[in-house]
Order: structure tokens, then C-alpha cells, then sequence
């Protein structure tokens, strides 16, 4: 490489040349807001230039995103059912643990490819995650771990191969009896599940459960059967994200910020309702107008793949009696069908709203309850691959310099969003223990503790508590920002007022909630405000300037309502450094 000055982030990779040209891998990479620089001396030089990951004193690594490669993930959890059922009697009462081991893929001649099993034996690892900790990537122990109710056991493979993989699942007795065998090479082993990973890539589908037999160790026999819960990752196509601009992981303290929630707020299921339709530009519009750092706003594709902004799963459309309504999932419509509910795309929202005001983009998504109720009666959905990719090329196409934030209720949505893209970060949307909503079905979303390890275990930026939880549980706010987490609430008791006051002296990072427009009057937002007190520290000129934001000198005639100046170009300067 020919550079006079190589100023580029540190990243470690692996290079893959399987039956093509080569492909990079990015594993971790330095995020410092000012990388380090690096001046080649020589045609060839080796610079020892300190520990990777520290710069200036500072650590800043993440991890990296999928660029080519696809990851996928095995769980085994008690969110239904008990993953394990044996049928034997003697082991009726036996607790297992499992071990997951990974054979790389063959090439033509049927040998094992010595350098891709490397890379897969490197590559298979072990997360689990409780509401008391987590632990993230790492080798397994030679007998594997004990399956437990109140925890979420995850196995992560990433192969460039996914549909030429044979994974095998090893259980041992957990509390060995006394019918082990002395000098066995494999004590307490009972049996092996086998998963080839062609019968996940025939389904076509993005996640799924499977249900394999446990096979007797010593004989064909099938002792029961283990119940894996998947998804399958893929990087994002036809985008390629870089390393120029990242806020995956990056939060600038600042005082509890305003979210207008589904912009002006609820107009359609709360006591009070907001003055403006729900999920609107006027709607999100007036938010803005109030101050609000960011807007709150639910996605969802049209049938014909449109992202659209609409709350609810379902609608429901008239009939040809007055009075008759018919509901209908969203899904089932197309675009051009629901311009009579006046649903926007999110494309329109990107471009009529100014960059000042922050996104806070919810992915909407089927949830499951502990009861087995889908929300919106809608046990089936998009393919999770298909429909992010959809959103999140709009997305990074045209956000330009705007401050977005995604969130679901679903945790596999926002694995998938932080995998596949390192730009925008990831708020895991999550109820708590509530007395207001239905316990959800998924293990990692039924308590504020849990949630925080799964953030922590995904390295997303933080969550979105239930403010009913918080409100009963505040160390919850401590503690997730002791865990480097950021911590927003979201909730109708966020409009009452002692409330907001209550958590912003507590420090949540962000107040999701109805009508802003009853508790601040027309004003430009923190990030305004920011922006000029910038303006004024670089402009002499502009240090006595009362204007309340930049836009009063700087979209018209450039001349400041205090000033005479004329500031175009400095201003523009400074706004671009």
C-alpha cells in the first residue's frame, strides 16, 4: 500500500481465500474518536506503536460485524419448555451437561480442510447469560456446562461454508453415579445429538427450532431428544460498512434527554390522548418543535417490503357496512393500500425532518407471551434477514449526519442490528416484571437484570427499561450505567411529571414519553444548543449572540440577528470540523 500517511482506526482480521479473492474479516477494531496516526518510513515497516486497543492512555475496541462471513447461533433455554427430555428411567433425575463441538466443512475430494477447520475450531464458542452475569464468548470445559432454568446457554459459529457443518451435542451426567466406569476415557457420558447445519440452510428460514434425538452412547438407541432454538446472521448485502464513522458504543454524557414517543405521543390507546395522529411528520414534527432530542417511532414493512412508520401489528379497515371493521395484519397490505390510514415511509420521515432531530426507530416485531399469545395473533413474520436489510440500507443510505438510535422488544432483532452494521447503536427494549403487561415467553426479556447481561453480552449501547419496574426497582438505573450500559425508560408513567423528575435526578440517559408539548414551549433541542455554544467558543463575533440557534444566522442571508457579519463560510467551517 502506497500512502504517505496511513491515519486509519486499528482493526485485527483474518484473511479468507476460499475459491475466491480475499475476503477481510473483521474480528475487533480501535474506536478512539482521534485514531492513532501511523507514518510509514520504508516500503516494508513493522511499528510497534503500544497494546492494541489503548491509545493515548484511553481503551476503546469493539467487536467487529459480519462483512462476509455468516454467523450462527445455538441455544438452549427453558423459555417454553425444558430444552432435554430423556426418556430412560434411570435417568429420569439426572441433570445434564452439554457439550457443543463443531466439524469444519470438506472439500471436493471429502478430506477436511486443514485451514478452514482451523478456523472453525477457533471460531465455536459458548455465551451464557442470568440476571446476575453474563459470560461472553469463550471455550467450552471439557464436559461442557449444566443446563439451568434461569439461564440462557448460546453457541456462536461463524463460517464462511454455513451449509457444509456438522455440529455435535455430547451430554454427560452432571452428578456421576456410581455405575461409571472406572478409567473411562469419557466419564458420564451418555449420549450425542448430531446437527447438520444443510438441514438449517434448506429451511431458507432466518431463525427456528429444531428437535434432534439423543442417541444412546453405547448403542443406537434413542435415550429422548434436545430441543435447539436458532437464528442464522448474515452480513448485510450490497452495503459495506467502514470504519470512518461508528456510534455502535459510543454515548456523550449529557443531562436526561427528551423522547417524544411516536413523536407528539399516543393518539389512539391512552386517557389522554395527543392533539396529532400518532407516527406522523406533523406529529413527529411538533415533537421536534418542543425540544425533543430525539422522536420515537415504530418500522414495519409493507407487504410489498416498504418500511412504513405504524404502530400496531394489525389495522382495521371498514367495511361495507358503517359500522363493520375488519382487522388485518399489516403485513397483508400493500403500500399503495395503506395510504388510506395516511402511513408514511420511513424514507419521507429522513427527509422532511431536520438532521438536528434524533431518530429513535423501534423495530416492530412479533413478541411471544409466557401464555403462548402472539402479539397480534400473528404466530408467522417477515424473514428476519430480509426485513432488516431492508430497513437498515435505508437507513445508512440516507441518515447522513442525523443521531439514530434502534430498539426492539425482540432480543434477536437487535443481535441482528449490531451484527450486521457498525454504525447506529442498539437499545434492547424490555418490559420488566410488570403488573400492567403479560410476561413474555423469552427468557431474556422478563426481568431489567437479565436484560442488562444480554445487552452487556451483545455489547449493545444499553437499554430501554420499563419505567413501572424502574419506579419499584431504581438501583436498576445505578447499576446499569455501572455496567457501562445507557439506560432509557419508556412507559405511561413517564407523563406524569414527579416521575420524569424522579428519574432524571437518578440519571437515566433518556425519558421516552406523550405530549412533550404540554411541558416545554416551542425550543431548539440540547443538540441546537450545543451546537452554537460550539459556534461561539470558535467565532469571537458570536460570544454576546442571543440567537437561540445556529439556523437564525446561518440559512438565510448568513447574518446573525445580533451580528451585521457576515459568517457564511466560518460557520460552515466550524459546523463541518
Amino acid at each position: 500500500l502506497e500512502y504517505e500517511k496511513l491515519l486509519q482506526t486499528n482493526l485485527t482480521f483474518k484473511l479468507q481465500t476460499i475459491g475466491g479473492p480475499c475476503q477481510v474479516i473483521v474480528n475487533k477494531w480501535e474506536t478512539h474518536l482521534q485514531p492513532r496516526s501511523i507514518t510509514p518510513l520504508e516500503n516494508e515497516s513493522t511499528i510497534d506503536d503500544g497494546q492494541f486497543g489503548i491509545h493515548n492512555g484511553v481503551e476503546n475496541l469493539d467487536s467487529g460485524w459480519l462483512t462476509c462471513q455468516t454467523e450462527i447461533r445455538l441455544r438452549l433455554h427453558f423459555s417454553e419448555k425444558p430444552p432435554v427430555v430423556i426418556n430412560k428411567k434411570k435417568f429420569k433425575k439426572s441433570r445434564f451437561r452439554v457439550k457443543v463441538t463443531l466439524e469444519g466443512p470438506e472439500d471436493d475430494e471429502g478430506t477436511p480442510s486443514p485451514i478452514i477447520q482451523h478456523k472453525m475450531a477457533n471460531v465455536l464458542e459458548i455465551s451464557l447469560v442470568s440476571d446476575n452475569e453474563f459470560q461472553s464468548r469463550h471455550s467450552q470445559p471439557d464436559c461442557g456446562y449444566a443446563l439451568q432454568p434461569d439461564r440462557w446457554t448460546e453457541y456462536s459459529i461463524q463460517t464462511m461454508e454455513p451449509d457444509n457443518l456438522e455440529l455435535l451435542f455430547d451430554f454427560f451426567e452432571e452428578d456421576l453415579s456410581e455405575t461409571i466406569v472406572q478409567g473411562d476415557a469419557h466419564p458420564g457420558h451418555v449420549g450425542i445429538a448430531c446437527l447438520l447445519s444443510s438441514t438449517i440452510a434448506e429451511s431458507g428460514k432466518s431463525a427456528g427450532i429444531l428437535t434432534l434425538p439423543i442417541m444412546s452412547r453405547n448403542s443406537r438407541k434413542t435415550l429422548g431428544k434436545v430441543r435447539v432454538d436458532y437464528i442464522v446472521i448474515k452480513p448485510l448485502p450490497e452495503y459495506n460498512c467502514n470504519m470512518k464513522c461508528s456510534f455502535s458504543k459510543y454515548w456523550n454524557p449529557r443531562s436526561t434527554l427528551d423522547v417524544g414517543h411516536r413523536g407528539a405521543g399516543n393518539s389512539t390507546t391512552t386517557t389522554k390522548l395527543a392533539k396529532v395522529q400518532e407516527n406522523t411528520i406533523a406529529s413527529l414534527r411538533s415533537a421536534a418543535n418542543h425540544g425533543a432530542a430525539f422522536v420515537e417511532f415504530d418500522v414495519q414493512l409493507s407487504k410489498d417490503f416498504v418500511p412504513v412508520v405504524y404502530h400496531d401489528l394489525t389495522c382495521c379497515m371498514t367495511m361495507k357496512k358503517p359500522l363493520e371493521l375488519f382487522e388485518i395484519p399489516v403485513k397483508e397490505l400493500t403500500y399503495d393500500q395503506l395510504q388510506l390510514l395516511k402511513v408514511i415511509r420511513i424514507f419521507i420521515v429522513l427527509e422532511d425532518l431536520p438532521e438536528h432531530v434524533g431518530f429513535n426507530i423501534e423495530i416492530k416485531w412479533i413478541c411471544q407471551q409466557r401464555d403462548g399469545i402472539w402479539d397480534g395473533n400473528l404466530s408467522a413474520f417477515f424473514d428476519m434477514n430480509q426485513s432488516l436489510d431492508v430497513i437498515l440500507k435505508i437507513a445508512l443510505e440516507k441518515s447522513g449526519n442525523r443521531r439514530i438510535i434502534f430498539s426492539s422488544f425482540d432480543a434477536d432483532v437487535c443481535t441482528m442490528i449490531r451484527n450486521k452494521q457498525n454504525k447506529f447503536p442498539v437499545l434492547f427494549l424490555t418490559q420488566g416484571k410488570s403488573e400492567i403487561y403479560p410476561e413474555l415467553m423469552d427468557l431474556r426479556s422478563r426481568t431489567t437484570s437479565i436484560a442488562m447481561s444480554f445487552a452487556q453480552f451483545e455489547n449493545l449501547l444499553g437499554i430501554c427499561a420499563h419505567t413501572e419496574d424502574l419506579l419499584k426497582n431504581l438501583s436498576h438505573i445505578d447499576e446499569a450505567k455501572s455496567k457501562g450500559l445507557v439506560i432509557f425508560c419508556w412507559g405511561d408513567d413517564n407523563n406524569e411529571h414527579e416521575n420524569r423528575k424522579k428519574l432524571r435526578d437518578y440519571g437515566v440517559h433518556g425519558l421516552i414519553y406523550d405530549r412533550i408539548y404540554d411541558s416545554m414551549p416551542e425550543q431548539p433541542n440540547i443538540f441546537q444548543v450545543e451546537q452554537l455554544e460550539r459556534l461561539k467558543k470558535e467565532l469571537p463575533e458570536l460570544k454576546s449572540c442571543t440567537c437561540p440557534t445556529v439556523r437564525h444566522f446561518s440559512l438565510s442571508s448568513a447574518s446573525c440577528v445580533c451580528h451585521k457579519n457576515s459568517l457564511t463560510n466560518r460557520v460552515d467551517n466550524v459546523q463541518n470540523a
